[in-house]
């Protein structure tokens, strides 16, 4: 394992707010990439007061600002977006969400900061993308998670459309984004081409997730609709509920994992009817091995169903709350969730970097730090602003 980060070198500014932008530089600050966040001098992203907090701390900024440097300035200044553009000229990567049209009157659209810097890269994240009447619309995760189709293909057949609770949207586009910033850097670096401009939406990334139900459109002319926790490709697909009041969740996804389930519930018989043997059999089929399932699991604890199902090797995992997750020994042998020292809240159990990389590994140095903690790094250091001009810049509210 060498002790260099797989990203060292390459400098982000992180100007975007909330989640998706943020959530990249996130991620790659977490394999060394040195991570610039620029806030807005009071207040900062908003992220600081997003969710629940403890003593006024945000806990998801914790977790979403770490491993970052936090400098505060005000774009809406010309100064500050003057002091941006410097920044950007010494940067690999450049992330922001702001409007188009606003880009262009803050003159920060791509052209003109590569102009200043030809190897960069700019992320651009926004609602509904570059081009288009909807290009300059304010959006968020919800509105990605409504148009994709996610939310109408999610919940009962008697029920409304379900939106998640969580930054599903978001994490989707961030997840899509990173890649293709890191494409952009191979482009650049093995290659020796340009810097260039991505452009993102939080529709696009999880559509294509859940491009099924288009595909079946356009082919089939039918829309697909809600199906609760049963899936129109796999049977047995579904949560079910034991005898001591938990849930797990199972699939049937692969021919021999759907017949290994129907014999661990003693049906081994079901294995021979025509109409569960075969794929499209099984789905046309699917209420009654639901039946069949519920009523075996429904019988018994979870320990006895999970019992069952490990020894039978039965695709099939207890539907977790956080506490539940925190404890499962396979999460703990592997040291997903680590305590992590911090100043507001003593420690704080955060998830590690998801890739295991076994020369390279991602690492939480820190969780997230105070409003501008590094100004002086970023400022005087790193940009090598005099001292007279920084005490005017915080003077007059800039920085």
């Amino acid at each position: 394992m060498t002790t260099e980060s797989a990203l060292s070198g390459i400098r982000v500014v992180d100007a975007a707010t909330l989640a998706a932008g943020p959530l990249v530089a996130t991620w790659l600050a977490e394999f060394g990439a040195e991570v610039i966040k620029i806030e807005q001098p009071r207040g900062g992203d908003p992220l600081r007061q997003w969710g629940a907090q403890k003593d006024g701390v945000g806990l998801m900024w914790k977790s979403l600002g770490r491993n970052k440097k936090s400098a505060t300035l005000d774009l809406r200044q010309e100064a500050g977006r003057d002091l941006l553009r410097e920044l950007v000229s010494h940067s690999d990567v450049l992330i922001v969400n702001l409007r188009p049209s606003t880009l262009n009157r803050w003159e920060l659209d791509y052209p003109r900061l590569q102009a200043d810097n030809p190897g960069l890269v700019m992320l651009h994240v926004s609602g509904f993308g570059a081009g288009g009447p909807k290009s300059d619309r304010p959006g968020f995760g919800t509105l990605g998670e409504a148009m994709s189709g996610f939310a109408h293909i999610t919940g009962h057949p008697d029920g409304p459309p379900t939106l998640p609770s969580f930054m599903l949207g978001d994490g989707v586009a961030a997840l899509t984004a990173t890649y293709a910033v890191m494409m952009a850097l191979y482009h650049r670096d093995v290659h020796g081409g340009t810097g260039q401009h991505i452009d993102i939406n939080l529709i696009e990334p999880l559509a294509r997730l859940i491009e099924q139900p288009v595909l079946t459109y356009d082919q089939l002319g039918t829309v697909a609709g809600r199906t609760g926790n049963r899936w129109d490709i796999s049977a047995p697909r579904n949560a079910y509920r034991t005898k001591d009041g938990y849930w797990l969740a199972m699939s049937g996804s692969a021919p021999t994992i759907a017949m290994r389930a129907l014999r661990a519930v003693g049906r081994a018989d079901l294995t021979e009817d025509p109409r569960f043997a075969e794929a499209q059999q099984r789905l046309a089929n699917a209420a009654e091995i639901d039946r069949v399932m519920a009523e075996w699991i429904g019988e018994r604890t979870l320990d006895t169903v999970m019992d069952v199902f490990d020894e039978e090797q039965v695709a099939a995992a207890p539907i977790y709350d956080a506490e539940q997750l925190l404890a499962d020994p396979q999460m703990q042998a592997r040291g997903v969730y680590a305590a992590h020292p911090d100043p507001d809240l003593g420690t704080m159990r955060v998830q590690g970097p998801v890739p295991r990389f076994s020369e390279t590994p991602g690492r939480v140095e820190h969780l997230g730090p105070a409003l501008g903690e590094h100004n002086d790094e970023v400022y005087l250091d790193l940009l090598g602003l005099d001292a007279d001009r920084y005490r005017r810049m915080q003077a007059d509210g800039v920085i």
